[in-house]
């Protein structure tokens, strides 16, 4: 797996992600969502320049001229509810893809440090030969990609799989690089070091979901 971690190259990326981190910043919800939009924006072009283009002849009010046209066919699928920003980001550069939508979340046993991951609602086209983009805000135990990835296997093989995430931890992603086929790769803001004993990302920023739609009823 290929790691393109963006954040290691000074950008107006690294503006976005010291807000998402801020504790006050992210009390704005709505700037919250719109930072992790942009966030994604910004992930799309890096990983366009990755794709597959052909030329394409347009004519202009005064000449034709040669263009190159991206080609890729796209399936951008994003895990419920974190993912939504991060997914209207990615779509607001590839308007032409097509979307999938899954719900993934921790279901925590007896011991509150102990999780399993369930799906509850996946909805997906075919994926067979085309480009999968799986959009996920944060990857800290990289355990839900991994259940989302091999909850999409009955809709067919990709021909290339591109994970994003707005900030992970290390051991997340030694662990997605461990389980995905070769043929992926990452695109992410940053990389922290550490998980705490609850499997979340130290420093991080807290729960994505909760700071962009406000705080969830536990089940």
């Amino acid at each position: 797996m290929t790691i393109h971690n963006i954040s290691e190259n000074d950008s107006i990326l690294n503006t976005f992600l010291a807000e998402i981190r801020d504790t006050v910043i992210q009390k704005d919800s709505m700037r919250f969502r719109r930072n992790i939009e942009r966030i994604g924006e910004v992930l799309a072009y890096e990983m366009s320049k990755s794709f597959d283009y052909k030329s394409k002849t347009v004519e202009t009010p005064l000449a034709k001229t040669e263009v190159q046209i991206q080609e890729n066919d796209m399936v951008l699928c994003s895990i419920l509810r974190a993912g939504l920003p991060l997914h209207n980001g990615l779509i607001n550069y590839f308007d032409k893809a097509e979307n999938a939508f899954i719900s993934a979340y921790r279901h925590h046993l007896k011991n509150p440090e102990t999780f399993e991951i369930i799906v509850e609602y996946l909805a997906c086209p075919n994926l067979k030969g085309k480009t999968l983009i799986l959009a996920d805000p944060m990857v800290a135990t990289g355990q839900s990609l991994l259940a989302t990835f091999e909850a999409l296997k009955p809709f067919g093989t990709p021909k290339e799989i591109h994970l994003v995430a707005v900030i992970g931890a290390q051991e997340g992603l030694d662990f997605i690089k461990k389980h995905f086929p070769k043929n992926t790769t990452l695109w992410i803001g940053a990389v922290d070091k550490d998980l705490n004993s609850k499997g979340y990302i130290v420093p991080g920023l807290g729960d994505a979901g909760d700071l962009a739609f406000g705080e969830k009823l536990q089940h």
